[in-house]
């Protein structure tokens, strides 16, 4: 594994790597309240296959925070310097590997250069209504009448105890290290956080209206997608997994006995399932 920074458009972004760039890229687009080190397991998994590259989000992990006078904190903003990212890194084709968050920045980058995409995994990355879980009915309501005090009473999804349970979840008892979410809350308590956040919340409503362009892309340019999600993710639920088989009926879709942060209880058998798909 090794660790980098690169500046794009003025800021710092850091990502890490593993395996040889001789291989085909893989680049890993994390979620929220995460960072690159959500794909600390799955890396070295797939290294002898794939050329690694999990960057983190502008406001996210070790990239600089931009204060939001300096920086609009919206997903087409966190696309386009990833985008930038890749570019400079000199990608020109790569699979996504997309979670949560990573889903919008993900597709987007694929709707804009959809011939560098040779192929998806999708785990817990939601493109679908059906996908998305009973809390987001909630977040619809905010995003018609955002009230501040709407805005406020949502900063508890940065809360410890919130964290931890999107880790824990629908998993197995004993089955999630305590790493992962801990360096999650560590990284919430930084100034300003709560902010940037809140506008990335109020924001998402934008990825929802773009979910019929991210379906066409799929029906249009069909790429290789494996959907390996956790099925007990209250989030975003199964359906949102299965939903893809009605654009790309050739993809695969496997629900692993996890909830939101799969990869935290079922990293070897996502890393198989990878393996075995894209053989």
């Amino acid at each position: 594994m090794k660790y980098n920074k690169l500046s794009v458009n003025g800021i710092n972004i850091f990502y890490r790597t593993s395996g040889s760039p001789d291989k085909p890229a893989m680049i890993l687009f994390h979620g929220f309240p995460s960072a690159s080190h959500m794909f600390r397991d799955l890396m070295p998994m797939l290294e002898d296959k794939f050329y690694l590259i999990a960057p983190d989000y502008p406001g996210f992990g070790q990239s600089d925070i931009p204060s939001r006078d300096e920086f609009n904190y919206t997903f087409d903003n966190l696309a386009e310097i990833i985008d930038d990212l890749i570019k400079s890194l000199g990608l020109e084709k790569f699979y996504m590997y997309v979670f949560d968050y990573g889903a919008p920045i993900g597709f987007r980058i694929a709707l804009k250069h959809p011939e560098k995409i040779l192929g998806i995994v999708s785990q817990n990355g939601n493109i679908y209504r059906e996908g998305l879980g009973k809390k987001w009915e909630a977040r619809a309501e905010y995003w018609a009448n955002p009230t501040k005090e709407l805005r406020e009473s949502y900063k508890s999804a940065f809360a410890p105890e919130t964290i931890i349970g999107q880790y824990t979840f629908g998993t197995e008892p004993g089955s999630v290290s305590p790493d992962g979410y801990s360096l999650d809350i560590y990284y919430t308590q930084r100034p300003g956080y709560d902010e940037i956040q809140s506008d990335l919340i109020f924001d998402y409503q934008n990825n929802v209206k773009l979910y019929p362009k991210f379906q066409e892309y799929l029906r249009t340019y069909r790429p290789r997608l494996l959907a390996a999600w956790g099925k007990n993710d209250p989030s975003f639920i199964p359906a949102g997994a299965e939903a893809f088989k009605r654009d790309l009926p050739d993809c695969e879709v496997h629900l692993v006995n996890s909830g939101h942060f799969a990869l935290e209880s079922c990293c070897e058998e996502i890393a198989r399932l990878i393996l075995k798909f894209f053989a």
